[in-house]
């Protein structure tokens, strides 16, 4: 007999802003105070605020049995939900500069075993930010089904996955991430980036990802 599943559900609609665990101006000079508190106060509200509104929409096509609009709908909800979720681990996994350590050991042992050792990870890390075609983001994902790390272009959010991946390390390359700080040169912004990997939450991710388990804040 399988024991029930003890969990926290986050009901329809009842998605929250999770705050940042640093002051706006932490990551500077690699982004400054006002495009992180743009990026997150109001970009990455917005995501959470459009996610609440389709799966409330959704829940009462359910009620009433009206599914007219479930192509929008369900559109909405992978966007929406894609951003709100990368967000949230995008601000974990940047730490000021300085202070996010060197890779820990168990995700070294994986980035050395499946990329050869870590500048080529790197290097193909980089490469796939900031050659994303238009909007989008690189991700590290650990993958359950294959039980390796792997690299990932995802352009907007929602697009070019792996079904059941679980993202480790993410970087942001839609230009409202770097723009007032580095305008079209997406390449100087991956580049100093870098330096902002927080690699104790890096690796956080990675052993919860290998037990099966998100952390609850996403």
């Amino acid at each position: 007999m399988y024991q029930p599943i003890n969990f926290i559900p986050v009901y329809p609609g009842q998605h929250t802003l999770p705050p940042l665990p640093y002051p706006y101006n932490a990551l500077e000079p690699v982004i400054d105070r006002e495009s992180l508190k743009i990026h997150h106060d109001i970009l990455h509200k917005n995501y959470v605020d459009n996610l609440n509104k389709a799966e409330l929409a959704l829940a009462s096509s359910r009620e009433t049995g009206n599914f007219e609009f479930i192509n929008y709908w369900e559109n909405q909800l992978a966007y929406n939900g894609s951003g709100h979720i990368l967000h949230s681990i995008y601000w974990t996994i940047m730490a000021p500069r300085g202070r996010g350590g060197q890779p820990r050991e168990n995700t070294l042992r994986m980035i050395n075993w499946y990329f050869g050792d870590f500048n080529n990870f790197e290097n193909q890390f980089k490469n796939a930010a900031k050659k994303v075609e238009a909007s989008g983001w690189a991700i590290l994902i650990y993958h359950p089904a294959f039980n390796h790390l792997e690299i990932l272009q995802c352009e907007k959010h929602q697009n070019l996955t792996q079904w059941g991946c679980i993202p480790i390390l993410v970087c942001d390359v839609w230009e409202h991430a770097y723009y007032l700080d580095y305008q079209n040169d997406r390449s100087r912004f991956v580049d100093s980036w870098w330096e902002l990997i927080n690699w104790n939450e890096v690796e956080r991710r990675l052993y919860l990802a290998r037990q099966g388990k998100l952390p609850l804040s996403i």
